[in-house]
């Protein structure tokens, strides 16, 4: 199973990153699924029901969320009528929607399911994520699929990492998400588990984080109370990883990165 999975979407330059390179990756690398993270993709903050849409007509078969996923008060509307958006497993007290969920292709099923990290990230609550994914997996009555794919949105890297030690062996990838940063860590753990400390992002390339630059500097090293603004147009970049996970063990064979910035 060939599994292209996608850093944080950041508002419409990523959503057009989305729509122009989706097409291009399925073909070239023989794409069976594809999952992104869309937490940002409406404006830098949520994911509203178009863009929603508009994403899964663009070729995203799943769309992960994180600690933003109900910045835009419409989720709360549509999230448990859509079947393609998973918000985190662990969030305390959810507006809705689930943590987890089981797609089929070609016969194979995949579970998909997002997890928040808890260290250094304080706008939303949430249980711990060891054993909110310990939980998942030992619960007999969840429904058992043969490749599990984990979006793990968190701040600190020794947490993503750890975590991805503990569960080796147990799901097909950790991949981390929620920095913006692509990590040259992409790599195969002893025990088959697939992983990379963070994906990346799909957005603004000449900015900070998705972020035009100066409304980023103003707020994140002066202080100053002026909002992020996240540029319509301008040079795009798309990153993701590539998975190739064996269809009988659910264990990877391969995990490469995607790090594509426009000319």
């Amino acid at each position: 199973m060939k599994i292209l999975f996608i850093g944080d979407i950041v508002g419409k330059i990523g959503r057009r990153m989305i729509k122009e390179k989706v097409p291009y990756y399925v073909d070239k690398y023989g794409i069976d699924f594809v999952i992104a993270n869309g937490e940002n993709a409406t404006h830098g903050k949520g994911l509203n029901f178009n863009h929603y849409q508009e994403l899964i007509d663009d070729g995203v078969d799943v769309l992960t969320m994180g600690n933003h996923y109900a910045s835009k008060k419409e989720i709360a509307s549509y999230i448990d009528n859509v079947d393609r958006l998973i918000r985190p497993i662990n969030i305390v007290n959810p507006i809705g929607g689930v943590g987890s969920e089981v797609y089929e292709v070609d016969g194979i099923t995949i579970r998909v399911t997002n997890l928040m990290g808890s260290a250094f990230i304080t706008d939303v609550t949430v249980s711990d994520p060891y054993y909110a994914l310990a939980d998942l997996l030992s619960d007999e009555e969840n429904e058992k699929a043969t490749i599990n794919i984990v979006d793990l949105h968190a701040e600190a890297t020794g947490e993503k990492l750890s975590l991805a030690y503990e569960f080796d062996g147990k799901v097909s990838a950790i991949l981390g998400t929620h920095t913006h940063i692509q990590t040259h860590d992409a790599r195969i753990l002893p025990e088959g588990t697939g992983y990379i400390t963070d994906v990346g992002m799909c957005g603004y390339a000449d900015g900070v984080l998705g972020v035009e630059t100066k409304s980023a500097t103003e707020k994140t090293l002066f202080g100053n109370k002026s909002r992020f603004v996240y540029p319509d147009e301008g040079r795009g970049m798309f990153n993701a990883v590539v998975l190739d996970i064996d269809n009988i063990t659910g264990k990877t064979k391969e995990i490469f990165p995607i790090y594509f910035f426009e000319p």
